[in-house]
Order: C-alpha cells, then sequence, then structure tokens
C-alpha cells in the first residue's frame, strides 16, 4: 500500500489512536476494540515494551485491515526497524529529516512532531505527509486556524489537547486528523479487562468526527 493512499485512509478516518502501554500484553485486544468502535487507524509507540515484535504480530493479523503506524520515533535505525515489523506510517514528536528520508524511501508516510510555523513549513517542504502538532494542547484550536490561514496547504494533525467529544472541533478549526491516546483508553477498563469501554468510547469520538464532516 502506498504511503499517499496510507495518508487518505487516516485522514478518511479522521483518528489516530495512540496507543501507549506499560505491558503490552493487551495490545491486540485494545486495538479490536477501538476498531469495532470505528477507529481504523492505530499508533503504537515505541515506549511500549516488545513494541516492534507486537507490531509485526499485529501486522499479519489485521493487514490492511487496520493503518498501523509505529510512534515515538527518533532515529532513523528506528524508522526502518518500524517499517520493517510493518509500520505504514512513522510518528514522531521532533521533526528529523533523517526520519523523513528513510520513511519515504521504503514508501511509507512520514509523520514529524512540530510546533512553530516556520518548523511546520520546513517539514511540509522536507516532503512530511502530516505534521502531527505537539504538544497541541498547550497552543489550542485558534492556534491551526491561525496557522491555516496564510498556510492552507498544510496538513495538520493534533496530539494533546483532544477529547472524545471535541475531535470535531479541532477538525473545524483545521485538522485533517487527530490523534488521540489516554482519552479514548480507559486505563481503569484496560486493567479490568472491559475492552468494551473502549469499543464505546471510540463510538463517541467518530460520532464527533463524523459530524464534523457532515
Amino acid at each position: 500500500m502506498s504511503r499517499s493512499v496510507v495518508v487518505n485512509k487516516i485522514i478518511d478516518n479522521g483518528a489516530v489512536a495512540v496507543i501507549r502501554l506499560k505491558d503490552g500484553s493487551k495490545f491486540n485486544k485494545i486495538a479490536e476494540a477501538i476498531f469495532l468502535g470505528g477507529v481504523a487507524s492505530i499508533e503504537l509507540t515505541m515506549t511500549t515494551p516488545n513494541a516492534f515484535k507486537l507490531l509485526e504480530e499485529a501486522s499479519k493479523i489485521y493487514k490492511d485491515k487496520i493503518m498501523l503506524g509505529m510512534g515515538s520515533v527518533l532515529n532513523a535505525n528506528d524508522a526502518q526497524r518500524a517499517i520493517d515489523a510493518g509500520a505504514k506510517y512513522i510518528v514522531s514528536p521532533v521533526f528529523k529529516k533523517e526520519i523523513l528520508q528513510t520513511a519515504h524511501k521504503n514508501n511509507t508516510a512520514a509523520m514529524p512532531g512540530c510546533f512553530s510555523p516556520t518548523e511546520i513549513q520546513t517539514a511540509f517542504e522536507e516532503g512530511a505527509d502530516i505534521i502531527k502538532v505537539f504538544p497541541a494542547d498547550i497552543v489550542g484550536m485558534a492556534y491551526f486556524k491561525a496557522i491555516k490561514a496564510p498556510l492552507p496547504h498544510l496538513k495538520l494533525m493534533p496530539t494533546g489537547g483532544v477529547s472524545l467529544t471535541n475531535a470535531g472541533d479541532w477538525l473545524k478549526a483545521g485538522a485533517c486528523a487527530v490523534g488521540i491516546g489516554s482519552a479514548l483508553l480507559n486505563q481503569k477498563a484496560i486493567d479490568e479487562n472491559n475492552f468494551s469501554v473502549l469499543t464505546e468510547n471510540a463510538k463517541i469520538l467518530m460520532q464527533s468526527i463524523n459530524s464534523a464532516k457532515a
């Protein structure tokens, strides 16, 4: 699957679930629960134990059903390892050219983390497929509107400050999709193996997103 197709699928769905776990043994159950609720793009962070192995196993299970990516990638070597494990996109909290170059060499989408207008535009010029604005909760939706006014060509995705019910507002403010983690992943429910709670959370999230697209 080409990187452009992956990007379009992420934008069409409107959300990337950011999964960061202390114990990766429940990753597949979490992913399935979120997918049942309508979220079809999932970013597994490298800070999760055995992240590469988990991603490789999940990629074989879900194939093209779920857009699986690797997050918290900080260098080209880890980007390549993630791609080899099946990542369809690479997400980083920072902007590093070597990560973009490695991803694109493998026809894989790259989503660097940026903050200032100059950094965001520079990442775009270097070929970033979607730019992760991080931490977005510091600047809020007004920042997206301000950035998009003179730079309407940008594909921006906030991470931080996104809730189940305000995701649609972020899209209206100019985001192409949202990154959401703790607001979606109820830790108490995960600890109790009550994965249906995650499915319901995902449904609420998708209602907010779809209402913005209507």
